[in-house]
């Protein structure tokens, strides 16, 4: 077995000042690794970071993924981009121009280093699927015009680089496909329905559904994700991806918000609004791909996971 010098490695984590980024930074300190976060700080927030900041291993730099970095580093984590349909919609020229520009930058950075590179991709690429649940075969119904294409197609856009840089520069890459998660750390604001509901709930307000509240989700708990992150990118170098992961269990918005009203012990009501544009009436990942190819499945049940979350949200108050 390796020591753990010889093991250490330096990773660069872009977003990693965001919910996902700042999970597995700490799941990389606590590896070993060093590790270098790059965020604008755009959505990500400097309190996710804050009790890594006197620890040697951990290094902050402001920078946004649209313009090139210079670095030595022994594995890149591109996590860099808004991800909530509230942060990605309020400047969506940016958002488009994260995705693209941020993964040519990343990608250029891999290829001058020949390391390994990670791109966190997203369940969006399959839009408003018609499979259900959704394999990674599936090319996904997106509309390329609507409110929610600068995210969707930004992201579909990142695979395609990812991928020609893979056959024609021959660059190490790990593609996944992360599906809806939560945990500590959401931004409050987000917009998303586990951040809107807990919120809600805990202020006494009406727990606000969009449209009937029959659409379908699937919700995967943090430890989990970062578990099937770490995973992917140990993986032999023939297991690129994409590979779906995400939990595949699968439950209404309507059940959801009433099981936060339970588990909050609130007295708050529902209250439903028109439902937004392009808005997926279904989401499940289909991961028997991560299962065969990665040896992994989610473990932390929704009730388990709704709980950690609601407390994380308390001590916010």
């Amino acid at each position: 077995m390796p020591r753990l010098h010889e093991s250490r490695k330096r990773v660069l984590v872009t977003g990693g000042a965001g919910f996902l980024g700042s999970h597995l930074i700490d799941r990389l300190i606590a590896q070993g690794h060093e590790v270098i976060c790059a965020d604008n700080l755009y959505t990500g927030t400097k309190r996710n970071i804050e009790h890594l900041h006197s620890n040697p291993r951990f290094e902050f730099l402001r920078h946004d993924v649209c313009n090139p970095l210079k670095l030595e580093v022994d594995e890149i984590y591109n996590l860099a981009c808004p991800a909530s349909p509230v942060h990605y919609q309020h400047n969506p020229v940016l958002t488009t121009k994260t995705s693209v520009m941020g993964a040519l930058n990343m990608l250029g950075l891999a290829k001058r280093l020949r390391c390994r590179i990670f791109q966190a991709s997203t369940s969006e690429v399959y839009g408003d699927p018609e499979v259900h649940p959704q394999r990674e075969d599936y090319w996904g119904h997106v509309n390329p015009i609507g409110a929610r294409a600068c995210y969707d197609e930004g992201k579909r856009c990142a695979e395609t680089l990812f991928f020609d840089y893979h056959r024609q520069h021959r660059v190490d890459i790990k593609v996944a496909r992360i599906f809806n998660t939560y945990g500590p750390r959401m931004h409050e604001m987000d917009g998303r329905v586990v951040s809107n509901f807990i919120t809600q709930a805990l202020a006494g307000e009406d727990l606000t559904i969009h449209g009937d509240g029959l659409q379908t989700r699937s919700l995967c708990y943090v430890d989990d994700m970062i578990t099937a992150c770490l995973a992917l990118m140990a993986a032999p170098a023939d297991v690129t991806g994409p590979v779906n992961l995400g939990n595949p269990e699968e439950f209404t918005v309507l059940e959801l918000a009433e099981q936060v009203i339970s588990l909050t012990g609130s007295r708050a009501r529902i209250r439903h609004v028109p439902l937004p544009e392009d808005d997926p009436r279904q989401r499940r990942p289909d991961i028997e791909r991560a299962r065969r190819e990665l040896g992994w499945s989610p473990a932390v049940p929704l009730k388990e996971g709704l709980v950690r979350t609601i407390a994380h949200f308390r001590n916010l108050a």
